[in-house]
């Protein structure tokens, strides 16, 4: 598989509003999310396929996807007819329900575009979890979405009070974290819908980095600073992970090594390792 793009922060943008996509151009997110599904009305779709590929023509410094509308809308070719020739960086697919969704959508592409499919809307998508491995090498990450699951089922909310997720939409999360890496690609989180909490969406980051996600989505663009400081090591963590390996390297053949008076054996260089990585 070839080496995949650093995803911490992808912003969605609607596709109708090519003058938030001019705004967003120059923000630090790692990929923007250009959308022609949910934020873009029925009747502004058209419009916003050809802002869409006005904009991918242009010179880029993000990596930009465009959100596409689902297999069985009736709709998808018509996107793909609009902003494939302008050679998007990837395509999110929407609705996905297994690895039988990403191979057809693989089966439309040429060139190198990538793709990342929410893999948790429908009730069939989560018994398809763990079906993505080994299907395209377009996969690029896993994400998921507490919305159109719910309201697919009847469920009155996926949050308790206080907003943490209802047990079921917990397990939609943790089998979208366990799918991706399954799979051998990113688990990207999803999003935190009040963009005015920035100390909310810090910690929420901060528990999804600890789960092992590697990134965030984010509806706002006061989001993205606050997202790519949570997805990205300390230097007290880099300096951390580089002397576990040192140690590990000075010490062949060891299976245990005591550091700072804790055992530390191969699933502590391998963390060390991933986090050099995305460092």
């Amino acid at each position: 598989m070839p080496a995949l793009p650093r995803l911490r922060s992808l912003l969605f943008v609607p596709g109708d509003r090519p003058d938030r996509m001019a705004k967003a151009a120059v923000l630090d997110a790692d990929a923007l999310i250009l959308d022609l599904e949910d934020s873009v009305a029925l009747s502004a779709k058209a419009a916003a396929r050809q802002a869409i590929a006005a904009f991918l023509a242009a010179p880029r410094r993000q990596l930009l996807f465009v959100r596409v509308n689902p297999l069985d809308s009736g709709m998808i070719d018509d996107d793909l007819a609009a902003v494939l020739p302008a050679a998007p960086d990837g395509i999110m697919l929407p609705k996905a329900e297994s690895g039988a969704s990403l191979a057809a959508l693989a089966a439309r592409l040429t060139g190198a575009t990538l793709i990342l499919p929410i893999a948790t809307e429908t009730p069939a998508a989560i018994f398809g979890m763990g079906s993505y491995a080994q299907v395209s090498d377009r996969l690029c990450g896993l994400t998921w979405g507490a919305e159109d699951l719910p309201a697919a089922i009847g469920a009155s909310t996926s949050r308790e009070a206080d907003g943490s997720y209802t047990a079921p939409y917990q397990l939609a999360r943790s089998l979208t974290l366990f799918g991706a890496h399954a799979a051998g690609v990113p688990a990207i989180e999803t999003v935190y819908p009040d963009f005015r909490d920035l100390d909310g969406l810090a910690a929420y980051a901060a528990r999804g980095r600890r789960d092992g996600f590697t990134g965030m989505m984010a509806i706002h663009p006061a989001q993205v600073p606050v997202i790519n400081a949570a997805f990205s090591p300390s230097p007290a963590e880099i300096a951390h992970a580089r002397a576990i390996i040192d140690l590990f390297a000075a010490n062949p053949g060891a299976g245990a090594l005591s550091m700072d008076g804790k055992m530390i054996d191969a699933p502590h260089l391998k963390a060390a390792q991933a986090l050099l990585a995305r460092a």
